[in-house]
């Protein structure tokens, strides 16, 4: 089989080692000439085998990849499958597919995690199209997931755009997760006394403990090479999947405390200073006469 990537970033450089490895033969394109194996996306698409020439687009969500969908469809015609492989909102998926059908061009939406580590380990896939879209790329799911049983690594979780969607709660739940062991790092590193290498100990819990993850093995590299973390600013961006997974726990009227907190978290590291706590300073000394401390006086 032959597939286009588009995208040669990151993860679409890796992702296009690991088919190539997995003996899917790849022509990549990217806009960094540097990287790209072909000038343009009709070169790409002239390289590719009829009928059915199968693209993978990973590129940034949104504008980018609005416009490269918008030049295949102009490229591409009968027969032929868009992967979306990036992290779009799964609503712009149908509006993304139903502009593909147009041309006659199948659209699949895959949710991809494995990161920086996937093209050794493999890719977790959640993918959302027809069944005949979904057969016809199998040999290059095959190539992507990890090893092992057949039925690990990869869904295919329902009609077009249930494959980001997917990815989205997947995310919305990493938030969760990442915020715990955090929060968890945190106080026991404030016990020195007890707990003179808080590394260790989340170390020893990866192997027989209910809070073993391949997340705590990540934290515990991490807290290998920086003891302390001194190297890190504690500013923490999001990638958005978090917002649409609070939008759509809202919209379906589902709680999820835990994300949220996870997400709000993150907006909290980005402040040098809490305007909002600063009101609640405020109101503490007007109603209660209570202590605050003033900006010109140090901590």
């Amino acid at each position: 089989m032959h597939i286009g990537m588009i995208g040669l970033g990151r993860m679409g450089a890796n992702m296009a080692a690991r088919l190539r490895h997995g003996g899917i033969e790849v022509t990549g394109y990217d806009t960094d000439p540097e990287v790209s194996e072909v000038p343009d996306l009709p070169a790409l698409v002239a390289a590719l085998p009829a009928p059915r020439r199968t693209v993978w687009v990973m590129v940034p969500a949104g504008e980018p990849t609005t416009a490269v969908l918008t030049e295949l469809a102009s490229l591409l015609g009968e027969g032929d499958v868009v992967v979306e492989g990036g992290n779009s909102h799964f609503v712009q998926d149908v509006k993304n597919a139903e502009m593909l059908a147009e041309h006659g061009i199948g659209y699949v939406d895959v949710g991809v995690s494995g990161g920086i580590w996937g093209k050794e380990n493999g890719y977790g896939l959640m993918a959302g199209g027809s069944e005949d879209d979904i057969q016809h790329l199998e040999p290059v799911f095959a190539a992507l997931r990890p090893d092992g049983p057949t039925a690990e690594g990869f869904v295919h979780a329902g009609p077009v755009g249930a494959g980001h969607f997917a990815k989205m709660v997947h995310n919305g739940i990493e938030y969760g997760l990442m915020q715990a062991y955090a929060e968890g790092y945190e106080l026991l590193a404030t016990r020195p006394e007890l707990i003179p290498d808080p590394g260790t100990v989340m170390g020893a819990w990866q192997r027989g403990t209910v809070v073993r993850s391949w997340l705590l093995e990540l934290l515990v590299k991490a807290l290998e090479d920086d003891p302390d973390l001194g190297k890190l600013s504690d500013w923490v961006d999001d990638s958005g999947e978090g917002r649409w997974t609070l939008l759509e726990a809202i919209e379906q009227a589902v709680p999820t405390p835990v994300i949220s907190a996870a997400l709000f978290a993150r907006f909290a590291s980005r402040q040098e200073s809490s305007p909002a706590m600063r009101a609640v300073a405020a109101l503490r000394q007007e109603f209660g006469g209570h202590a605050v401390r003033q900006t010109d006086v140090p901590l």
